[in-house]
């Protein structure tokens, strides 16, 4: 089963190469390594074409955003299923695909997920945040809830038949297609308790107060356009209920 690794990235020099490097570590031997770049002008492009060893394929571009430039990535992959890792993560360690492809081998499963940590953007040792998810249930986004979208993996058929990520959507595209994806399609999805993903924190969406407004506004209206009741005050009450015990809680292995 081939499984394809989309990395969309920009101005990325810093961090490309752990990505590419946690990518071609995977021991899972049917992959493959889309990236997509959007006219890099620090270096990454230099370091990218230092690694077309292991890059199945990559491009330069301008885009219209990291979505437009996940939805490229999907538009070139290959495999039969299809994950996103951002420039500034990795993947925790070198068995992730493989476990990824036992969770596929039921053709039955639509999708999987995973646990996420957030680590110190120097020392990638320390751990800031423990994005533990769960198995999906009906009324949990109401309530605040997203499986962690770098662990996400989706069957490509499933984009052929539902779409990929709405550019009306500049910071929470990801979050509108988990909803449609999970609540309003109900494709059959597979949570996988460990940790999957590494990832630096100072993501664009945490950087500033206004752009966490501006997600949660974004997801109000994905809930409306698929369909679910996103109240703004349970909404926010369930953002914290979720996101406290991830400061407090470890990762047991």
């Amino acid at each position: 089963m081939k499984i394809s690794v989309v990395t969309a990235c920009y101005n990325a020099r810093l961090t490309i190469e752990d990505a590419i490097l946690s990518v071609a570590s995977q021991t899972h031997p049917d992959k493959e390594h889309v990236i997509v770049d959007g006219c890099s002008t620090d270096g990454t492009v230099e370091i990218i074409q230092s690694h077309q060893a292991t890059i199945t394929r990559w491009l330069s571009q301008p885009d219209d955003g990291i979505y437009d430039a996940m939805n490229k990535g999907i538009a070139l992959a290959g495999g039969e299923v299809i994950g996103f890792l951002n420039a500034d993560d990795m993947y925790a360690d070198n068995s992730v695909l493989s476990r990824v492809a036992r969770v596929f081998s039921d053709p039955a499963v639509d999708a999987c997920y995973a646990d996420l940590v957030y680590i110190n953007q120097r020392d990638a040792t320390k751990i800031v945040r423990y994005w533990k998810s769960c198995d999906y249930q009906e009324g949990l986004f109401e309530r605040g809830w997203a499986p962690p979208h770098p662990t996400f993996f989706v069957r490509g058929t499933v984009f052929d038949r539902y779409g990929a990520f709405c550019l009306d959507y500049r910071i929470a595209a990801d979050v509108e297609l988990m909803i449609r994806f999970l609540s309003r399609y109900k494709i059959r999805s597979v949570y996988v308790p460990k940790v999957f993903v590494k990832m630096r924190v100072g993501g664009v969406t945490n950087r500033s107060f206004l752009n966490i407004v501006k997600q949660n506004l974004e997801i109000y209206r994905a809930g409306k356009k698929n369909n679910i009741q996103i109240s703004p005050v349970s909404f926010v009450i369930g953002k914290i209920f979720f996101r406290i015990p991830q400061f407090l809680s470890r990762p047991s292995e």
